[in-house]
């Protein structure tokens, strides 16, 4: 069996975290595969290599300065990391090329792309693996979507006769063979893409943090870890502004099965986080498995008699906001009420328009606008299984005198979801955090 393993910015930042990558992966003979971002910050005011990059193709494509001038701090940044590794590299046809692309305009995703290029190298050369260009194995069709079975069949193959490889993460290639980068979580992507394609037992993902946490630590002093997530529970926390993998970036081997492990670089004795397919999952240590929530956001509230039995109500509201580039959010709805709850800034703008039409096409009896509204996700598979989780969340934000202005539960029973003014957000969170995870 084999793993693969992904290296974020910070893990990768300096030499000091390359030795303590190397010690990672040496430990494990089956972790085979490496994916590593671009360096990341070695200090609170310090700049990420991707950041200096585009900054670099800037001045030289658009402004048109000295290339040598400009790229100079991030030649620097990486041979200090390839002085300090004592190893036998250099990169300067690399560095050459780039100055020759920069020069010639080549595009901002060909420059953004070229840390995570140049760190795969370094560390390929660091650890003794073959170094394989994602450029030459992860592909994007035409219009620019990744294209996911010419990948697996390329990879794949690749892979199968490479024993030990690293592949850099965000970016792979257009048919004609420019560079394309991943839009969102593009290294989390590409270790994603690799572990599918090398039917491997385990993703871990390697970062700054033990894994996730049931709350955020900015509101909840010194939140709970949570061991075990299932990728449902994973969607549902991350939609709702948990600092969490994105959905798009775990979709590969979530359709494949695969289990992901994120882990602390800094720490990697901790456990960190398991996430799992959601049929087989182990039982959930306590009733909730997250909290999450989002501000910002408006209720676009509608009263009509007898809605329940006008035919095409709420497929003729539904296409005004489609009109007008709304997305609803959530849409709780009674006989004769609907609430739509959309982001806010999605109305900028357009608010006097959007009224006047739904006005026009749906003769409410009473039409609103409400802003400053929060939603907080309470989630967690232990939920179906025990009675009165609801009634214990709308209990503690009752005793907090915190006034519940939207309820939405989903069938599935993996989540509630309760809207809120936007000045009790903080409070609320505190409050179901320590109902839950205090009482117990």
């Amino acid at each position: 069996m084999s793993k693969v393993v992904k290296f974020g910015g910070s893990s990768l930042a300096d030499a000091k975290q390359f030795k303590k990558v190397a010690d990672i992966i040496h430990a494990d003979p089956e972790r085979r595969y490496v994916v590593p971002s671009a360096p990341g910050k070695r200090f609170k005011e310090d700049t990420k290599v991707t950041d200096m990059l585009y900054r670099c193709y800037d001045e030289v494509a658009v402004q048109g300065l000295d290339f040598e001038k400009s790229f100079a701090p991030i030649k620097e940044r990486f041979n200090g990391i390839i002085a300090e590794l004592g190893i036998e590299l250099s990169l300067d046809e690399e560095f050459a090329k780039i100055g020759e692309n920069f020069k010639a305009a080549i595009g901002s995703d060909y420059a953004a792309s070229r840390g995570e290029y140049l760190n795969g190298i370094v560390l390929a050369k660091y650890l003794g693996f073959e170094f394989i260009d994602a450029a030459k194995a992860i592909f994007f069709d035409n219009k620019g979507n990744f294209d996911d079975a010419i990948t697996d069949a390329c990879l794949g193959a690749l892979l199968d006769k490479t024993p030990m490889a690293v592949i850099p993460g965000f970016y792979g290639a257009m048919p004609d063979g420019t560079i394309k980068t991943f839009s969102r979580g593009g290294s989390d992507f590409t270790g994603s893409v690799v572990a599918k394609a090398a039917k491997v037992s385990l993703y871990e993902n390697w970062t700054d943090v033990s894994g996730f946490l049931v709350a955020d630590p900015r509101i909840v002093e010194n939140p709970e870890g949570i061991s075990v997530i299932t990728y449902s529970e994973l969607r549902e926390l991350s939609y709702m502004g948990a600092g969490v993998l994105h959905e798009d970036a775990i979709f590969p081997v979530r359709s494949a099965n695969i289990p992901i492990n994120i882990k602390n670089t800094n720490a990697p004795q901790d456990a960190g986080t398991l996430i799992v397919p959601t049929q087989g999952a182990p039982a959930s240590e306590h009733i909730i498995t997250g909290i999450a929530g989002k501000k910002n956001f408006s209720v676009i509230s509608i009263e009509k008699d007898r809605m329940n039995s006008n035919k095409g109500f709420l497929r003729r509201l539904l296409q005004v906001l489609e009109n007008h580039d709304i997305f609803p959010e959530h849409m709780p709805t009674g006989i004769d009420t609907v609430s739509v709850v959309v982001n806010s800034a999605e109305l900028d703008g357009q608010r006097e328009k959007l009224t006047e039409r739904l006005v026009e096409v749906v003769k409410p009896d009473h039409f609103e606008i409400i802003d400053g509204l929060a939603l907080i996700a309470v989630v967690g598979r232990g939920m179906r299984s025990v009675k009165g989780t609801a009634t214990r969340v709308f209990a503690a934000l009752s005793h907090a005198n915190i006034n519940i202005r939207m309820i939405d539960q989903g069938s599935s029973e993996l989540n509630i979801i309760v809207g809120i003014e936007s000045a009790d957000f903080e409070k609320a969170i505190k409050v179901i955090y320590n109902m839950f995870m205090l009482s117990e």
